[in-house]
């Protein structure tokens, strides 16, 4: 049997895995993969998208069911992440789920208001959920961000900015991370808050950008912006540790993506192989592409691995937290760099269709650097793992 279709292993995934992976691959395949490459051209993707997706339950993953969401333990989600890799779009990929990093703060500590408020709306897909840490002089930095929201009777006034937020420019509700104690310059002075519509003082900038091309990013000015004290998310001054465990959900959906990314890549680039031929013979019978191909898909299961083993320890809880921490950072290093390796070489197996605008592997090449980036950039994840590992 190939590699390429070994089944995954099934200690890892159930009857109602492979179901949901079938319905998904089905959604991708029907709704997205056929119209990536207008949708780079063009910059953007209907937004009607976001309201397909809730109708089969895609976006409702793991939330709870009484605001519309569906069931799901974490390998549900590496499916979805693996699936929507196989689109080869990133920029589709980010900005319809910029959600799953918008919305668990709310689910974790948002009150029963903001929930019912914000969570069947984005679920079904009628409203667009983001996230707003980074900022232009920090991103991993949190605890040393400088947006300000001060109270004002039953309102915080916001003041700042934050930039590349994903689905920043059509969001209708933003988690913002803001500082709640000015005297506090650490992580103890940080909040999170949710920002709602367009208020008065709100200004968003679309950013243009080397990939994920079809994604919506905007950077954000805050001008005196009133935000109702109610839109507090968890307690004042105490959002550190809920952004924090944010970061480390988002890092292991990224690592899952990236190595699907590579495998798509692979696909892409062994198709290739068998149809092009040179000097009368299939490039795939070249042991120099053989090879290439061999190395590409040794990294992608050795991220796969590490990430389906670190999966299961934290879904059971196994292992110590600061040592899961530490496995997270390096499965995101490994993923990005099979993604990377993967979409250099196959752009090089492709030759000069490799550099033409339209082919996946072109298109991942050039996204590669945002996912090696953006949730915690490699030189702060190792930083990171070697101070959990004790290093």
């Amino acid at each position: 049997m190939s590699l390429l279709t070994l089944p995954p292993l099934a200690h890892y995934f159930t009857a109602e895995h492979a179901q949901f992976r079938s319905t998904l691959r089905d959604f991708v395949a029907r709704e997205i993969t056929p119209y990536v490459n207008d949708w780079d051209e063009a910059g953007t993707f209907p937004r009607s998208l976001y309201r397909r997706a809730g109708e089969v339950g895609l976006l409702g993953l793991g939330y709870p069911e009484h605001f519309g969401g569906t069931p799901g333990d974490i390998f549900y989600h590496l499916i979805q992440a693996e699936e929507f890799a196989r689109c080869g779009s990133g920029g589709v990929n980010a900005s319809l789920h910029s959600h799953s990093i918008g919305v668990p703060p709310i689910v974790a500590a948002g009150s029963q208001a903001l929930q019912e408020r914000v969570l069947p709306a984005v679920i079904a897909g009628d409203k667009i959920a983001a996230l707003a840490i980074t900022e232009p002089g920090g991103g991993s930095d949190v605890a040393s961000l400088k947006t300000t929201a001060v109270r004002d009777g039953d309102h915080y006034i916001v003041n700042g900015e934050k930039t590349f937020i994903t689905s920043g420019m059509r969001a209708d509700f933003i988690t913002t991370a803001v500082r709640t104690d000015p005297a506090n310059k650490g992580a103890g002075g940080i909040s999170l808050l949710l920002i709602e519509g367009n208020p008065p003082g709100l200004t968003r900038t679309e950013l243009k950008k080397m990939g994920w091309l079809a994604s919506d990013t905007a950077h954000l000015h805050f001008d005196n912006c009133r935000i109702p004290a109610a839109n507090l998310i968890g307690e004042e001054n105490r959002g550190f540790q809920v952004i924090m465990r944010n970061f480390n959900a988002e890092r292991l959906g990224m690592s899952a993506s990236a190595y699907g990314y590579a495998e798509a890549c692979l696909h892409e680039a062994l198709d290739w192989a068998r149809q092009r031929s040179t000097f009368g013979h299939p490039l795939v019978e070249r042991q120099v592409i053989r090879h290439k191909l061999v190395d590409m898909a040794l990294r992608i299961e050795a991220a796969r691995n590490l990430v389906y083993d670190l999966a299961y320890r934290v879904q059971h809880q196994a292992g110590d937290p600061a040592q899961l921490v530490a496995r997270t950072c390096m499965a995101k290093i490994q993923a990005t760099q099979a993604m990377q390796f993967c979409a250099d070489q196959a752009v090089q197996i492709l030759g000069g269709m490799g550099f033409m605008r339209g082919t996946l592997s072109e298109r991942v090449y050039r996204e590669v650097k945002v996912m090696m980036i953006g949730g915690g950039s490699e030189e702060i994840m190792k930083d990171l793992a070697a101070r959990q590992l004790g290093f």
